[in-house]
């Protein structure tokens, strides 16, 4: 596999982590929130999460010539 790919992974976990190190709390209520919410407005938000990286993802490796 690929380095940068897992340079990649390894960014998503730590940025994924530090919510619940430094503001466990409101992380808490958050991912409480999130749970409430309509499973039609978390595939929508994950749809939008999954379409902003292909686009950034994108931009990057034409940016770098891959």
């Amino acid at each position: 596999m690929n380095p940068t790919i897992w340079m990649a992974l390894a960014l998503v976990l730590v940025l994924e982590g530090l919510g619940p190190m430094l503001l466990p709390r409101i992380w808490r209520r958050m991912i409480l929130a999130m749970a409430q919410l309509p499973d039609t407005v978390l595939r929508r938000f994950g749809g939008g999460l999954v379409v902003a990286g292909a686009v950034i993802y994108y931009m990057v490796s034409a940016r770098n010539g891959g």
